[in-house]
């Protein structure tokens, strides 16, 4: 049970992660933020992570995501993959031409967040995307789990991610070369992206992609290899364009995971500008969403949410598929959308899993706004806690 430390609530949907509670983040942001601001600030100063995106006026710019780092010399940026050299030069803490992760094969099919709507799990885009009218067993997705993040979410479900950032020891990393081998593994037939996030690595992660889909022309292969990415939809525009073009040739899905519709909601959360963040959600989702016309199946993008328990509630989820809906009606296309269950991890094991009967009013806010497919993953953990 936490404790609000603006109003004096207590109970079982306030985290003390966060500090303060969903009305008080709504109605007193800023008093609210001012406490949730400084549990990010002092869990990332023990993990040896900046605080704050740098802003050092002499610092080194990067322009990946939505954070906009200012790295200072011999620091890192927000995502702790950047740092700034002593010659004024950002490099990968994985080396010229290393990602900081590691891929495994997933057998189809696999707990994607787009499942529903995946060709390797589903006849969707058949024939031309897939080969089977059902799943693709006997055949794999390369999951290519990546180290650093924009942000710094305090319900994270995969934490480890951090670790690889923020402690030498326990860095895997992998060649761009290394990565595109294991792309054109014999029965891969997608490959998703996803961690932490694949957003501060992302031009390395286009060029492999490039190369992949290149090769398996050149090579005249049979099977697809669609591109797929698991993102928070933070990547600078120009780069998300090119990760969905490569998305939409291919078969590929682009997931995008909208944490909360209310910019403190989403700050308190996240440890980021939560103005910044929406907005730039709001523009990359339109993007995606108007390159989406030039595929009707499989569906191109797929927004999801992660319902967490006193914080992201059925209004949340109304505000995003309000405009999920107003863009499917813009471009005329289908974009579906995924509530993910909760389950207590890294700073949020303080709250219960996510209740049933919020998952259920959650999606039927989402389909009164008018998106057509609304699918609850990751049932199995849905629990009757509130």
């Amino acid at each position: 049970m936490g404790r609000c430390l603006v109003c004096g609530r207590e109970g079982p949907l306030v985290s003390d992660a966060v500090g303060a509670c969903l009305d008080c983040l709504r109605e007193r942001p800023v008093e609210a933020l001012a406490v949730a601001r400084e549990r990010h600030r002092v869990w990332r100063r023990r993990r040896g992570l900046p605080p704050v995106p740098p802003r050092d006026p002499g610092g080194v710019p990067c322009s990946i995501c939505v954070n906009r780092c200012r790295v200072p010399r011999g620091g890192r940026g927000y995502c702790g993959v950047w740092r700034a050299t002593r010659d004024g030069r950002l490099e990968s803490i994985a080396g010229r031409g290393y990602v900081v992760g590691f891929a495994y094969l997933d057998p189809h099919p696999t707990n994607c967040v787009a499942e529903p709507v995946c060709p390797g799990a589903t006849a969707r885009g058949y024939p031309v995307y897939t080969f089977t009218m059902g799943p693709e067993r006997g055949f794999y997705n390369l999951a290519v789990f990546l180290g650093g993040c924009p942000l710094d979410c305090l319900f994270c479900q995969n934490p480890e991610h951090k670790d690889m950032v923020a402690d030498p020891g326990r860095m895997r990393r992998m060649s761009v070369e290394e990565l595109v081998r294991a792309m054109l593994a014999p029965r891969v037939t997608c490959v998703c992206f996803f961690g932490g996030d694949p957003t501060p690595q992302i031009p390395l992660l286009i060029t492999a992609a490039r190369e992949a889909l290149r090769r398996a022309r050149e090579e005249r292969r049979e099977l697809p290899l669609r591109i797929c990415w698991e993102t928070d939809g933070l990547a600078a525009p120009p780069l998300m364009r090119e990760a969905a073009r490569l998305s939409l040739e291919s078969g590929g899905i682009v997931k995008i995971d909208w944490k909360a519709w209310t910019p403190s909601v989403y700050e308190a959360l996240t440890g980021v500008d939560g103005e910044a963040a929406v907005k730039r959600l709001r523009e990359n989702t339109r993007l995606v969403a108007s390159m989406a016309q030039g595929r009707p199946e499989p569906p191109l993008l797929v927004v999801s949410v992660l319902l967490v328990p006193g914080y992201v509630d059925a209004h949340e989820v109304r505000m995003i598929a309000r405009h999920v809906a107003g863009l499917m009606e813009e471009y005329g296309v289908d974009i579906p959308m995924v509530l993910l269950g909760f389950y207590p991890a890294h700073r949020m094991k303080d709250l219960p899993a996510t209740s049933r009967r919020h998952a259920l009013e959650a999606r039927r806010a989402a389909l009164e706004e008018g998106v057509r497919e609304v699918y609850i993953g990751n049932a199995w953990l849905l629990s009757d806690a509130y």
